[in-house]
């Protein structure tokens, strides 16, 4: 009976986390690409790497497979550079949920102004794999990405 209690107890307690409907994570991602968004364009570079696992390995076209350290260094390396501005818009085009995995077909578009006053364009479309994470947080754990013509 003691093992029974303890089982039920112990269910209980991940029931939180496995109860996250579809919609609900779906808005979760939203909101934390969102955020991201926001904090690239203020540069500010306190959380940048959150959205993204500790096991992130990426793939941009042209460039060597990549991880979070890599790409957490780029982050704060750009953000910091007093000679460029970046900015980033946001367009998804779809959050696919399966339990906690989700996948989100995005584009990113990326101004980069430079001090003489060039700005170049591009559109980067891609793929994001989301996990949740064990305290519930989804992060990016892979993507692919590559420049459009």
């Amino acid at each position: 009976m003691a093992a029974l209690a303890a089982v039920a107890l112990l269910g209980g307690a991940v029931a939180p986390l496995s109860a996250q409907s579809g919609d609900q994570a779906e808005r979760t991602i939203r909101a934390a690409l969102a955020k991201w968004t926001s904090d690239f364009n203020s540069r500010d570079t306190a959380r940048i790497c959150d959205l993204f696992a500790p096991d992130l390995v990426y793939d941009y076209r042209g460039f060597p497979e990549r991880d979070y350290p890599t790409l957490c260094g780029l982050l704060h390396r750009s953000l910091a550079d007093p000679t460029r501005a970046f900015s980033y818009a946001l367009d998804i085009k779809e959050i696919i949920v399966s339990g906690d995995m989700a996948v989100v077909r995005l584009v990113w578009t990326l101004k980069v102004t430079s001090a003489g006053a060039k700005t170049e364009e591009s559109r980067e479309p891609g793929l994001d794999v989301f996990r949740r994470q064990s305290d519930g947080s989804w992060k990016i754990a892979r993507y692919i990405a590559y420049a459009a013509p």
